[in-house]
């Protein structure tokens, strides 16, 4: 399995590029990759809970699924342990709906041969992301007093996972 490509390929923030070709079976993407993420919301929807704690964007950009879904886990594994499944409310506000393409290519000795080049350069599906925008909610933690400061290191834990800057806003629900 070849490895993913680094972020900064994927970080402007441009409308996407579509292929309109006189050939209808070219000119949309055939296969579009599995999101990554299963769930998008955790916890005890039911409950009132005192304060909602976000995870807001400073900037535009993307995140794909698999960065998005590393840091689900590590805030949702922290809150499981520490006050329990039904003390808290998470959910994920972004889903990974464009389509990341790469234009695979050749490198060593003779490659020029066997490829096209730029020649065919729409590229193939490799994955997914989620365009954010600057002010945008990432994850969303509703709790009460005692899992207050838990949310804030869980959330310290999962920026370094994400692309970008991210602050923490703490509103309080029940005023």
């Amino acid at each position: 399995m070849s490895t993913l490509r680094s972020g900064k390929c994927y970080r402007k923030f441009t409308r996407p590029y579509t292929r309109k070709s006189k050939f209808k079976k070219k000119s949309f993407i055939s296969t579009i990759p599995e999101s990554k993420i299963v769930k998008y919301n955790f916890g005890n929807p039911k409950k009132q809970f005192k304060y909602c704690v976000k995870l807001v964007s400073k900037v535009d950009h993307n995140i794909r699924h698999n960065a998005l879904e590393s840091a689900r886990q590590v805030i949702n594994r922290d809150l499981e342990m520490t006050i329990g499944n039904s003390s808290y409310f998470m959910r994920v506000e972004v889903y990974p709906h464009h389509i990341l393409r790469e234009n695979k290519m050749l490198t060593g000795a003779h490659a020029d041969r066997l490829q096209t080049g730029m020649a065919h350069a729409f590229g193939k599906p490799v994955g997914r992301a989620a365009r954010v925008k600057n002010r945008k909610n990432v994850i969303i933690v509703n709790v009460d007093d005692n899992g207050l400061e838990i949310v804030k290191s869980a959330y310290k834990k999962a920026m370094p996972k994400l692309p970008g800057t991210y602050s923490v806003e703490i509103e309080e629900l029940n005023k």
